[in-house]
């Protein structure tokens, strides 16, 4: 498989995404690029590239990363690869968050160009505590649905499509896997800025979690609140966009 052909798998919007600095864009546990689709041209100066990973959506016949290491390692290569000597951020909504907060120190440890900025929003601080309930990979089809609708985000009448559930359901395993075998090390601080979209009632990251973000970067840290839940960075995209143009210096 070429080049052309891997980044085409894994950034299937780039044709879409516009001019811009890069922003490279991680989707929650289950999600795919299409999380992000309607961003696309919404953000002036920035071209947003939605990440997909394998085992969802066009790529739901490869099996899916269980594991951090594997997944950011593959990651860095397609990020530094795509940037090239360009300037780039990197975003991560929820399990993303951490993934690119992973991705960022793997690129630190190949002595890498590091990105201008990341940003992470729905996700609890790396290395300190945090209340997922029950571990997802030993639940239920029944009990994985049920949490699938309490956490929002997934509309009522495709929880109902059996065969949509179907075909979801291997990666949300495989990414709550990610998540549930990852052990943060402790590493020096990241030397570039770093923002945080939280919200007021985001039952999978408390507000306070979300803020000690600030530990993990020597440099400008910002923290924003949205009113509402664990997918209102999506919801208010408005005012996320906003948000990421400020972080990222664009008018």
């Amino acid at each position: 498989m070429t080049s052309v052909e891997v980044t085409s798998k894994w950034l299937p919007f780039k044709t879409q995404s516009g001019s811009g600095l890069p922003l490279f864009c991680l989707p929650h546990a289950g999600g795919g690029a299409s999380a992000f689709r309607t961003w696309l041209g919404q953000v002036p100066g920035v071209a947003v590239l939605p990440v997909q990973p394998p085992g969802r959506e066009a790529r739901f016949r490869e099996p899916p990363h269980q594991h951090m290491e594997p997944l950011v390692t593959a990651l860095a290569d397609l990020v530094l690869g795509e940037a090239g000597d360009r300037p780039y951020a990197v975003y991560g909504h929820s399990l993303g968050a951490l993934v690119a907060f992973e991705l960022v120190r793997e690129i630190r440890r190949q002595n890498a160009p590091l990105p201008t900025r990341l940003i992470v929003s729905g996700c609890s601080a790396p290395g300190h505590p945090f209340d997922d309930g029950p571990p997802v990979t030993g639940m239920t089809r029944p009990q994985l649905v049920r949490m699938l609708r309490d956490l929002g985000g997934t509309p009522e009448w495709l929880l109902a499509d059996e065969s949509f559930v179907d075909m979801i359901l291997p990666a949300v395993q495989a990414d709550f896997s990610v998540k549930e075998t990852y052990e943060y090390r402790p590493e020096p601080p990241l030397d570039i800025p770093l923002t945080v979209l939280a919200s007021t009632e985001d039952p999978r990251a408390s507000h306070d979690a979300q803020s000690r973000w600030r530990q993990q970067t020597t440099k400008e840290f910002d923290l924003h609140t949205l009113v509402g839940g664990h997918f209102e960075v999506f919801e208010q995209s408005t005012i996320t966009h906003k948000y990421l143009a400020q972080a990222l210096h664009l008018p």
